[in-house]
């Protein structure tokens, strides 16, 4: 039994208060047994409680619940940073000739290795990770994934035109492939299957229909696709699915908007699509880094708001920028600004956590430091350096310290990274906080 000493911040339960309902305990304990979280408390009573338990002592740090990532690409790990280009002709220009790699296993199984590298470093313990068209990709990220008991969600693209001819399957080896690796990876320990349909554009109706055959046959896997990032992509949609009301309807005459499906972006939604997505359960996947390094669009987190939409944070790497959840909120927070209406630090924090838990409906094993749920958590060491000790007082509240974090970039202030109880990561620069 371990006993970690720290500041402590999360938020319990479901919430729109965010100011009320996120629970901080300075001068916090909390208990880690067999992968699991005991308690958590004040850290003199955690010590009365559980006097044989081993101290991890991080005072002065803050422990926070392992981070959500709730739309990225792993295979664009190594195109991260390419220079610029709006949405369709990245695609041809980097994400394409990237992805071919991957049909060479030991290349998959390097950069899996990297990825999952990559998201402990920046204290994301979960993610929804789009794959390549090659199922043994798939494969190899699940391994990597799994070497750390990790809490994954990820799925084998599916594409059958508008795309090189490297990169198609076919209606039947779509069905098939994603069926096969759905057997073998969803609930399978930790791991959790998403049918991925690249985007509208790259599937034909046929190619959806196949999908569509999944998702009604298994009812518990995730969905995650693209949808209305950029006006280009929409009027393309159009061209190619001329009986469908919308870029959302295409998705939805086969059987794929849902509790469970993830959208990436939803920058140009129209009010029926809002109010499509608001009956179904689906959730949207706010990916400000990438929209601004895109060109994409401001996305509009009040009409979410408005029509009580789910909206989780998204790195979207490798069109977003960083693998810093604490960044991309930093990112949020610019659009929002430009809509005038700002997301506060306490909102961010939730849509990273507990907010992305519930609209994954995980919220019973992640997102949270509740008892009873898989002991993923991070400790953050704020005033890692002579700026961040400048800027972020010693007892600075919380709201302030994140905020802070975000919009000065946050990688070196993750101290350690745990998942299911291990410790995952450590940042051997940063095990003091400076004075």
């Amino acid at each position: 039994m371990l006993l970690f000493r720290a500041n402590i911040a999360h938020f319990p339960h479901a919430t729109v208060n965010f100011g009320d309902d996120i629970q901080v305990i300075q001068d916090g304990g909390l208990v880690v047994e067999g992968g699991k979280i005991v308690a958590i408390g004040d850290y003199a009573q955690m010590r009365r409680t559980y006097p044989d338990a081993e101290l991890n002592d991080h005072s002065g740090c803050w422990i926070l619940p392992g981070l959500i990532d709730s739309h990225l690409h792993y295979p664009q790990t190594q195109s991260i940073a390419s220079y610029g280009d709006q949405l369709l002709s990245w695609l041809e220009n980097y994400t394409f000739p990237t992805e071919m790699q991957f049909s060479d296993l030991s290349h998959a199984q390097k950069v899996a290795s990297v990825f999952i590298q990559q998201l402990v470093k920046n204290g994301t313990t979960t993610g929804l990770v789009f794959s390549t068209v090659h199922k043994e990709a798939c494969d190899a990220l699940f391994t990597a994934a799994s070497q750390l008991d990790m809490a994954l969600i990820a799925g084998k693209v599916c594409m059958d035109r508008n795309c090189p001819e490297e990169l198609r399957d076919c209606p039947t080896s779509a069905q098939k492939d994603s069926a096969a690796l759905i057997d073998r990876w969803h609930n399978q320990g930790r791991n959790r299957y998403a049918i991925t349909p690249r985007f509208a554009p790259t599937s034909t109706e046929a190619q959806m229909a196949s999908l569509g055959e999944l998702a009604q046959q298994y009812q518990d896997v995730y969905i995650q696709t693209h949808l209305s990032e950029n006006v280009d992509e929409i009027n393309w949609v159009k061209s190619l699915y001329p009986n469908a009301t919308g870029y959302l309807d295409v998705y939805d005459q086969y059987h794929m908007v849902r509790e469970r499906a993830v959208f990436g972006h939803c920058v140009h939604l129209t009010n029926d699509e809002w109010q499509r997505m608001a009956d179904t359960g689906a959730t949207v996947a706010f990916c400000p880094s990438s929209n601004l390094f895109l060109g994409s669009g401001l996305f509009d987190n009040a009409i979410a708001k408005q029509y009580k939409v789910p909206v989780a944070l998204a790195t979207d790497v490798g069109a977003g920028t960083s693998f810093s959840m604490f960044s991309t909120y930093g990112e949020a927070y610019k659009i929002s600004q430009l809509n005038k209406q700002p997301i506060c630090p306490l909102e961010g924090f939730y849509m990273m956590t507990q907010g992305a838990a519930i609209a994954h409906q995980w919220d019973d094993h992640i997102g949270n430091l509740n008892s009873g749920t898989d002991a993923d958590f991070i400790i953050v060491s704020p005033r890692y350096c002579e700026l961040t000790s400048l800027r972020i007082e010693e007892h600075a509240s919380f709201s302030d310290m994140f905020f802070a974090l975000s919009i000065l970039g946050a990688q070196r202030a993750v101290k350690q990274t745990w998942i299911s109880g291990r410790c995952c990561y450590e940042n051997k620069e940063n095990n003091h906080a400076m004075a």
